[in-house]
């Protein structure tokens, strides 16, 4: 890279400190003299990505083995990328300021759909084929995980690996399998051969596809005998004693979270019907007290944060929160650190803990009923009723909250009028419990926030089969809940339907999305999850130049027998289990917290199986 047009452009940029890296804690290694080279990106601007755990424990895992090296890649905002273009800048690193073809491998974090296009934006802008099929050997291998990788089709055109599951054992394994054939004589074919042999690897390329005319998948067809049916996932059993994060890299400006971020567990226990992330991280895994305990000692004293975030798919259900919060408060009690909860369901709040770690600074509380009439909360197999939400707030209020959020979902499964009722009386009754006390009691300047996003069917999820609302439906049902608020004290927020549509289309993609995805880019889509930069015809038109259709993807229901776009990979969560959560949401029947019963979902060697069996 040019240094003196780096440091030309980065006088004409907003925020230039996104792109000087540098920042406290982050690692600089020798990059000429270290044996694979392997490029972090995140699919959005550095704000964003700097706030992603999981880069954070990447980053520290894969610098601590000498012999390979992280580092970082985010997409520029538009008034960077424009200049870098017109300098004729290639995306760089912000560790040694490296072009991204100059690395070894390359790695995207696929936390969501509408960054897919920034995706191809970066390789363009990094020098880097789009397509995989035109890398050649001296070209970087392009790899992708998270939790979208678990339906890898709509990018498999652009990815040559998929790690399917979590990254922290294979992430390395990876690497060092790239080291030895590197040594020993590089041949892309070679080392995706050999890759393919890793269990929870996916190589598109090694697989066909076969369709009926109807445009539905018929087959997947193996190129070689030895790959698996279908890809499982890797997942850390023992979570407890896998890498501690104990270090975070210091960001010099204000990013989305600036705080110390410690995993209590993984996985979740609850089943929501709805909820991608609560299957695909099963089996759930706790750390010890004591381990969370030496990992916030470590990254308070490595950062100088002052707030420590205990992170988790519903934080309150760690079984030992009680003691844990004690434990922090007493540690941190001097220092004034505070700690924060940002995952919180209506039945889990635990006022005592809440009293505790609120004793600092007093904020509001961001609820997550997810449905407004208990008719649609058990066909969700969200376990909550109307009682609990009450006593829940009256406990809030008693001590002293006064701005309350609530987040729905419209759109979904079965869904009918009252239900959309039912969000706006659960906010009435929210203010009717704040002011129907006596006059003494009432403190702060009241409101709730309603907030609803769109329903989007996703793999490996009951209503994985389930279709989507069109986009004037959706329209329908926002206009409803917003005409019934009179109310100054009661706020109504809601997603853009467009996005959602767009988001259902790729979710359920099949790998013809994949031209869908590059049209739009070539057309000029980027940063689709920023609603300044979204727009609507642009996906349209993508779309309509392939001959596909929203119908063939979003809004049919798809039958329990076909053969879905990702059913080529194995979340060990069985598809049998999913139909009949399906049939009984169909019912309204709800289904047990796994904390309360095993039910045998698939997953045989979890915390809950051994307990229960």
């Amino acid at each position: 890279m040019d240094k003196r047009k780096y440091e030309k452009i980065l006088r004409q940029v907003e925020k230039p400190a996104r792109y000087i890296g540098g920042e406290k804690n982050s690692i600089v290694k020798d990059f000429d003299n270290t044996d694979v080279k392997f490029a972090f990106c995140f699919p959005d601007v550095y704000e964003v990505g700097m706030s992603h755990l999981g880069m954070q424990i990447l980053y520290f895992m894969t610098n601590k083995e000498e012999n390979l090296l992280c580092e970082r890649f985010f997409d520029p905002w538009v008034d960077m990328e424009s200049k870098m273009r017109e300098e004729d800048i290639k995306l760089f690193s912000l560790e040694n300021k490296r072009e991204l073809n100059e690395f070894d491998i390359i790695g995207f974090t696929l936390q969501y759909e509408m960054s897919y296009t920034n995706i191809l934006n970066m390789l363009d802008l990094g020098g880097v084929e789009i397509f995989s099929k035109n890398r050649k050997d001296s070209d970087p291998i392009v790899i992708a995980g998270g939790p979208n990788a678990y339906n890898p089709e709509p990018l498999s055109d652009f990815i040559d690996i998929f790690i399917i599951g979590e990254g922290e054992e294979i992430n390395i394994e990876l690497l060092n399998l790239y080291n030895f054939i590197k040594k020993d004589g590089f041949s892309r074919e070679r080392f995706l051969l050999e890759a393919s042999k890793m269990e929870s690897i996916y190589i598109p390329s090694f697989y066909e596809v076969e369709y009926y005319e109807n445009g539905r998948i018929k087959s997947y067809n193996k190129k070689y005998d030895h790959l698996p049916d279908r890809v499982k996932k890797r997942y850390v059993s023992n979570f407890n004693e896998t890498f501690r994060l104990e270090n975070l890299i210091v960001p010099y400006i204000e990013t989305i979270h600036q705080r110390s971020v410690v995993e209590l567990f993984r996985g979740c226990t609850q089943g929501c019907r709805f909820c991608e992330a609560g299957y695909i991280y099963r089996p759930i895994r706790e750390r010890s007290v004591k381990t969370i305990k030496n990992m916030t000692d470590s990254q308070l004293s490595n950062t100088g944060y002052n707030e420590i975030s205990l992170s988790s798919l519903s934080s309150c259900d760690y079984r030992n929160l009680n003691e844990l919060v004690d434990v922090l408060i007493d540690e941190n009690i001097d220092n004034m650190t505070r700690i924060s909860l940002p995952s919180l369901r209506v039945d889990s709040v635990s006022t005592d803990v809440l009293k505790k770690i609120e004793e600092v600074k007093k904020t509001g509380i961001t609820l997550a009923p997810e449905a407004g009439s208990q008719r649609m909360r058990d066909i969700i197999n969200k376990n909550i009723t109307e009682e609990q939400y009450r006593e829940t707030l009256s406990s809030l209020f008693k001590e002293g909250w006064s701005k309350i959020k609530l987040y729905f979902m419209i759109g979904l499964p079965y869904e009918e009028e009252a239900d959309l009722d039912g969000i706006v009386i659960l906010g009435e009754i929210a203010k009717r419990l704040f002011f129907d006390r006596p006059k003494e009691e009432i403190k702060g300047n009241f409101s709730v926030t309603l907030s609803t996003s769109c329903f989007v069917p996703k793999p490996f999820t009951p209503f994985q089969w389930m279709k989507q609302n069109s986009i004037e439906e959706l329209k329908e049902k926002i206009y409803h809940i917003k005409n019934q608020i009179n109310d100054k004290k009661i706020i109504y927020n809601y997603h853009d339907p467009e996005t959602s549509v767009i988001e259902g289309l790729i979710a359920r993609g099949d790998r013809k999305i994949g031209e869908v995805i590059y049209n739009a880019f070539k057309l000029g889509a980027k940063f689709d999850g920023w609603s300044e930069f979204f727009k609507y015809d642009i996906w349209v038109k993508a779309l309509e130049m392939t001959g596909l259709t929203f119908l063939d993807y979003n809004h049919r229901q798809w039958s329990v027998d076909e053969i879905l776009p990702w059913d080529i990979i194995d979340p060990l969560v069985s598809k049998e289990y999913l139909v009949s959560e399906l049939e009984k949401a169909e019912k309204g029947l709800t289904t047990r917290d796994c904390r309360n019963g095993c039910n045998r979902c698939g997953i045989d060697n979890c915390e809950m199986w051994v307990e229960f069996r």
